[in-house]
């Protein structure tokens, strides 16, 4: 026990203090306190900005005149007429005096004719704005043109109304399901990204004492099912560390502004109806998860003498996980999908799918127990499976790019009980 917190407290102060974990850790701090700041961040630059002038040769006071009471209201925007003609208009803009020019003109049917004068024509806010309000205008002339009053055209734009009731009175509401995709998503990327960035982190850490020879001096002091699982729990002490670092920092920007919230928000977003069992099973998945493919990095990461020949080991594991994502990007919107169902039974792919199924639909509690089982029986499996080839690949040096290399760790180990 005592060459187990050996191992597990060198790997995660050695990996606490490195530049990388720091400057990560940093990286994502700020990237909260942003996000929670960002309403703030928003009027810093706001205020320094400029109403846009836009130049208006204009030929058909009527359009004038429609466009002028439509941005009324924007102060983004600020129409100037300009009596001196077109060229020096175009001169003007050109030299920057102004954003655009504008030359209003009417068809024969008082439908607006416009003509756009800008340094550079690509669409930018500026340029979206107005054509989105000589659209409007143009369709106000057609409609009073061809007689509609504004009672009909309500009716003619009102949606159909389709009332939807399940059966199931554990099925959720359009609103809930909604909800429950957005924290279904954020947990599966979560656990998407913690996958590839701590399963590479124990591969590395695992080579990399192999090529300097450190791993020689660590397996003479501790056996190597030993180190093996150190590793993988020291990473994961890591994360947790990573994480609880930038949800301190996140809760303690995000308090302030609580105060301005209005009793019940919560509920009126409908975060009220969310269980707290999901959240549950969400850490639940997140963490079987994470001992799966820690434990395939791991004995991958045993089997090479070299970091630059760690990539094309991991590269199956890291298409699992790929797969797996896509599978539960699909089910977002197709959670009862048949081959969803039979995707949330497989170990390899249940930590995502499985949570996703939960957070959508209402699932059987036979089904995720199920689930729960295999995938605790493959983590198991391969557990003693990756003991074995751990044991036999930390002595084996030279170059190793093939999933082969197993068998041959696999032979290692046996002489080496």
């Amino acid at each position: 026990m005592n060459k187990f917190l050996l191992v597990l407290g060198h790997t995660y102060w050695t990996r606490f203090k490195s530049k990388a974990f720091l400057i990560t850790t940093a990286i994502l701090l700020l990237l909260v306190l942003a996000v929670a700041n960002i309403d703030s961040i928003i009027k810093i630059f706001d205020s320094d900005s400029e109403a846009s002038e836009v130049i208006v040769i204009n030929e058909s006071l009527l359009i004038y005149t429609e466009l002028d009471n439509y941005l009324a209201s924007d102060e983004t925007i600020k129409l100037i007429e300009y009596e001196e003609g077109l060229e020096a208009g175009k001169k003007a803009v050109e030299n920057e005096e102004y954003e655009a020019l504008l030359v209003l003109k009417e068809q024969a049917n008082t439908l607006p004719d416009v003509t756009y004068y800008a340094k550079s024509v690509t669409t930018d806010e500026l340029q979206t704005k107005l054509e989105a309000n000589l659209q409007i205008i143009k369709d106000s002339l057609l409609i009073e043109q061809a007689g509609i009053d504004e009672a009909t055209l309500l009716e003619l734009n009102e949606p159909v109304n389709i009332e939807k009731l399940a059966l199931d009175k554990s099925a959720k509401t359009d609103a809930e399901l909604d909800l429950a995709r957005v924290i279904v998503y954020v947990m599966i990327f979560i656990l998407y990204m913690a996958i590839i960035i701590y399963g590479q982190m124990i591969a590395t850490d695992i080579a990399t004492e192999k090529s300097s020879r450190v791993m020689e001096l660590l397996i003479s002091s501790a056996s190597p099912v030993t180190h093996m699982f150190a590793k993988i729990i020291g990473i994961a002490l890591l994360g947790i560390t990573q994480v609880g670092i930038v949800v301190i920092g996140g809760t303690i920007a995000i308090i302030p502004k609580l105060k301005g919230i209005k009793p019940g928000l919560l509920e009126d977003i409908g975060l009220g109806s969310v269980s707290p069992a999901l959240f549950l099973y969400g850490f639940l998945f997140f963490l079987l998860g994470y001992l799966l493919y820690a434990t395939i990095a791991a004995m991958f990461g045993s089997l090479v003498s070299r970091v630059e020949d760690l990539q094309q080991l991991l590269m199956p594991m890291f298409i699992l996980i790929i797969i797996a994502f896509f599978i539960a990007m699909f089910g977002l919107n197709m959670p009862e999908a048949k081959f969803i169902t039979i995707s949330s039974f497989i170990p390899f792919f249940s930590p995502m799918i499985m949570f996703l199924r939960i957070g959508m639909i209402s699932v059987p509690l036979w089904e995720i127990l199920v689930s729960i089982g295999i995938l605790i029986g493959t983590i198991v499996v391969l557990g003693l499976l990756g003991a074995r080839i751990y044991r036999g690949g930390v002595l084996m040096y030279g170059p190793s790019r093939s999933l082969k290399d197993i068998k041959n760790a696999f032979s290692l180990s046996k002489k080496e009980k």
